[in-house]
C-alpha cells in the first residue's frame, strides 16, 4: 500500500505543480488526472480450446491484483469460428489504489525486463489517451514462466482527463512511462 501512496502523494506534490506551470493553467482542476488502466488480451485462438480463457483470466487476474473477466464475440463470424457471445478475450478495469499500484509495477519492475527495452511509442490517440502494446506476458513477475503454456501479448490502455495528446503525453512522462523519444508538437 505504500507504492499507491507514493504515486498518489508524488502526483499531487510534484506533478500537479509541473503541469500548471507547463500548460499554464488557472486552477488546480484543469490539470489531467489518470482516470483508469484498462489492460486487455485478445484470444483468437480461445475458440478451439476453452482453457485458453481459463488460464488468461488466472494470468491476467495475477498481474493486476484485481478479477479478470471473459469477453465476449457480438455477432457470428463464420471464417473464423466465432459464434455470438463466445469468449474471445479478457480484461480488467484498475482504478484508484490497484490502478496507482499497477503503474508504479509496471514502470518499475515490468517494463526494465522486456529484452532489448529502448522506451515505449509516444503516440497518442488524439485525445490524451495512450495504448501500450506488450509482447509476452512473461515481463511480470507475478507470472510463473514454467507454469505458461503459451506466451500471449496485451494490451495496457491508460485513460486520462486530459484534452489534448501534449497535455497526456506530459502527464504519463510525470508518472514515469519511459517514452522513447521527445513527443514533436
Amino acid at each position: 500500500m505504500s507504492a499507491t501512496a507514493n504515486l498518489k502523494k508524488e502526483y499531487k506534490e510534484r506533478i500537479v505543480p509541473a503541469l500548471m506551470k507547463e500548460f499554464n493553467y488557472s486552477t488546480v482542476m484543469q490539470v489531467p488526472v489518470l482516470k483508469k488502466i484498462v489492460l486487455n488480451q485478445g484470444l483468437g485462438d480461445a475458440t478451439g480450446d476453452k482453457k485458453i480463457i481459463d488460464t488468461a483470466i488466472a494470468e491476467l487476474t495475477a498481474i493486476a491484483g484485481q478479477k479478470a473477466v471473459a469477453t465476449l464475440s457480438r455477432k457470428d463470424i463464420s471464417n473464423f469460428k466465432v459464434r455470438k457471445k463466445m469468449p474471445i478475450g479478457v480484461m480488467v478495469t484498475l482504478r484508484r489504489e490497484r490502478m496507482y499500484e499497477f503503474l508504479e509495477r509496471l514502470v518499475r519492475v515490468a517494463l526494465p525486463r522486456i529484452r532489448d527495452f529502448k522506451g515505449i511509442e509516444c503516440k497518442l490517440d488524439g485525445n490524451g489517451n495512450y495504448t501500450l502494446g506488450i509482447r509476452e506476458q512473461i515481463i511480470f513477475p507475478e507470472i510463473n514462466i514454467d507454469a505458461i503454456s503459451k506466451i500471449a501479448g496485451m494490451n495496457i490502455t491508460f485513460v486520462t482527463s486530459a484534452n489534448t495528446d501534449e497535455e497526456g503525453y506530459a502527464l504519463l512522462k510525470e508518472f514515469g512511462l519511459p517514452f522513447k523519444n521527445i513527443k514533436k508538437s
